[in-house]
């Protein structure tokens, strides 16, 4: 049996991130993931990377706030992308600037933080705009929009892990092959205005990781046509963490909607 551990959008919750960690190092498991937007944040972007940099066992691909915290001039940032880039140190950037976009750390196996080809397209998740039937403006993806998302790698992969929508998923594509996103390590909710205005909400406060496993004797590649789906299965979890504290350290860094967030998975 092979068992992955996979963890997305840390975002700087030091405190959600070892509680993950902790949960991750107490099941046992072969290999972890981290598919980024790892300091981006307002709880304590310097401890994260203190932490992580106990942790050079964790394969890691960069997400696009990796990106814009590396790329943008300061005044172009968003308030989170800011207080992370301010502590970071020479070293931090070239780690973070070193990140590979995919990984494949096992055979069968497609790594990616939002889809293969971008950094910030939802991959698990279709921005459908504010409407009294999706009133939070996004919806679930349909298959043949993941599909057509995962482009030229679908049918290539057993195993498709992605993260960016801080929303836990796991689907079987028409091929039978696994599409996985764990949902947020360290920020349950927030809302953005593009392509169109929209909200995302965990709902709960809890952190969120995955585990993933196969027998060792399932195929690299998923094929229905001949019934064997790649032999991946996943389970979706969720870990209690001291959120209280990392809503005060939001608080003082003058963030009280991400406060707001981490208190109740919910935007005010």
């Amino acid at each position: 049996m092979t068992r992955i551990a996979v963890l997305s959008d840390v975002h700087g919750n030091t405190p959600a991130l070892a509680a993950v960690l902790a949960a991750i190092d107490a099941e046992g498991v072969d290999l972890v993931l981290n598919l980024g937007d790892i300091v981006s944040g307002a709880v304590d972007p310097r401890g994260t990377l203190d932490l992580l940099a106990t942790r050079p066992d964790i394969v890691t691909v960069r997400g696009n706030h990796e990106r814009q915290v590396l790329t943008l001039p300061d005044g172009e940032m968003g308030g989170s992308d800011r207080i992370a880039s301010r502590v970071l140190t020479d070293a931090d950037r070239a780690w973070l600037g070193s990140l590979p976009l995919t990984a494949q750390p096992v055979p069968g196996v497609f790594a990616f933080h939002a889809t293969p080809d971008d950094d910030a397209t939802y991959l698990t998740e279709t921005v459908v705009g504010l409407t009294a039937e999706h009133p939070a403006g996004v919806r679930e993806a349909t298959d043949a929009e993941l599909v057509e998302r995962l482009g030229a790698a679908y049918g290539a992969h057993a195993l498709y892990l992605c993260g960016h929508t801080h929303l836990a998923r796991s689907r079987r594509l028409p091929d039978g092959s696994l599409l996985v996103n764990p949902g947020s390590v360290g920020w349950p909710a927030y809302e953005d205005d593009t392509p169109e205005p929209h909200r995302v909400e965990a709902g709960a406060p809890d952190a969120r990781y995955a585990i993933v496993s196969r027998a060792d004797d399932a195929g690299d590649v998923a094929d229905s046509s001949e019934g064997r789906p790649g032999g991946w299965e996943a389970q979706l979890l969720a870990v209690p963490y001291d959120h209280e504290a990392s809503a005060a350290s939001a608080e003082r860094l003058g963030r009280p909607d991400v406060a707001h967030a981490l208190r109740t998975g919910r935007l005010a």
